[in-house]
């Protein structure tokens, strides 16, 4: 058993989610830089080069990328051999998420009862937390900054199991067609597939913590992010919805097993500035 102190965790919240807020990952940065070239519109042209400058100035100055700070999810992968001693984990990451919003002049934005008086919590808490026990025997935290333009255009459909790999396509496609200017493109689809409503969901997110343009493990699910980006590619959306070849930059897709009656698809976007850092304790 290895135990881990709930300052520690704290502190590594706080540090990731005021990186994730001032810089893009260089894997992020590369793919912009990339559709920048590719892209043969001049207004979505002039639209990557307004989004990487701003990540220029942003890195320099460590500012906020955007002024939308995010919501502060957090995925954590807890080793089954260790122990958090010193307090209770979820505390301790809405202490660093406290720290991170407080001490970073970060956008608070979360709102105490959202149906009714939407008072907010002034200090970006509560976390939305997602939690995996996984073997060993340390702890993997990851933070995404999730901005609400591109999680409004979120969409679950529970489709007949006779829909198949085209109406997998099909709802795809649609989402970000739909969604259009909103989530700030050029965006990183994230597609869930599989398992139940929440667990489709919770996958499509997850799914946007991978690097950039990175395929799935599996052929299957490889070649058909690489059809669904093709298709995102030709909606003619492009840059911040000005036009172009490039609206997204990538499409990641988890699957999981259904039950013979269910074919559950998620999507969740995000937008260029794409944040999330991780640290392994």
């Amino acid at each position: 058993m290895r135990t881990v102190n709930a300052g520690i965790v704290t502190d590594a919240v706080a540090g990731l989610f005021k990186e994730a807020n001032y810089t893009l990952g260089e894997g992020v940065l590369a793919a912009l830089k990339r559709a920048r070239r590719e892209e043969e519109s001049p207004a979505g042209r002039q639209a990557l080069d307004a989004i990487i400058e701003n990540a220029s100035i942003a890195a320099e100055e460590k500012i906020p990328l955007c002024q939308d700070c995010g919501t502060a999810v957090v995925f954590l992968e807890i080793g089954q051999d260790v122990h958090i001693d010193g307090g209770y984990l979820y505390a301790a990451v809405n202490e660093g998420v406290r720290r991170a919003y407080e001490e970073g002049y970060l956008r608070k934005s979360m709102v105490e009862r959202p149906f009714s008086d939407r008072k907010n919590t002034g200090d970006n808490t509560p976390a939305v937390i997602h939690t995996y026990i996984v073997p060993g025997d340390k702890l993997k935290i990851t933070v995404l900054p999730k901005g609400g333009g591109a999680e409004n255009m979120a969409k679950l459909g529970m489709l007949l199991p006779a829909s198949g790999k085209k109406g997998v396509i099909d709802f795809v496609v649609d989402a970000v067609n739909e969604a259009w200017s909103n989530p700030c493109p050029p965006v990183i689809v994230g597609v869930g597939i599989g398992g139940t409503a929440e667990k489709a969901v919770a996958m499509a997110k997850h799914a946007l913590t991978r690097k950039v343009g990175q395929p799935s493990p599996d052929k299957e699910t490889a070649a058909l992010e690489k059809e669904i980006l093709h298709k995102v590619n030709r909606l003619g959306i492009g840059p911040m919805g000005y036009g172009g070849r490039i609206t997204a930059l990538a499409v990641h897709m988890e699957t999981f097993p259904a039950h013979i009656t269910a074919l559950p698809v998620a999507v969740n976007l995000q937008c260029h500035s794409a944040r999330h850092r991780e640290v392994v304790l």
